[in-house]
């Protein structure tokens, strides 16, 4: 599977456009991460508890994303994005969106 963030895949022809393709998935913080996270914010740099619970949503919505595009039996995601919103205090939808596509080589 090929994704791509831009909206033409160089060194491929696009051959069919398949739809609108999209990975949710919704987090919260808990206890034990926001006590650790508060103390890392206070220390300064990177807080390592909220950068972890971040990219563990983002690698679950992409693995959704992929399996869709997979199942309409494209190779190709073009133009992926990704947008998070909260959706209360300490809880997090995070969205991978794109264009599913069969793509073949230029």
């Amino acid at each position: 599977m090929l994704i791509v963030t831009t909206n033409d895949v160089p060194g491929h022809r696009v051959v069919r456009t398949l739809g609108l393709v999209r990975g949710i998935t919704v987090r919260s913080r808990n206890v034990i991460s926001d006590a650790l996270g508060g103390l890392q914010s206070m220390l300064g740099g990177r807080v390592e508890v909220y950068v972890k619970l971040a990219e563990t949503s983002r690698a679950e919505a992409y693995q959704e994303l992929v399996e869709q595009a997979q199942a309409m039996g494209a190779n190709a995601v073009i133009a992926m994005r990704y947008e998070s919103n909260e959706i209360m205090d300490g809880v997090t939808e995070v969205l991978a969106y794109g264009t599913a596509a069969v793509v073949e080589a230029a």
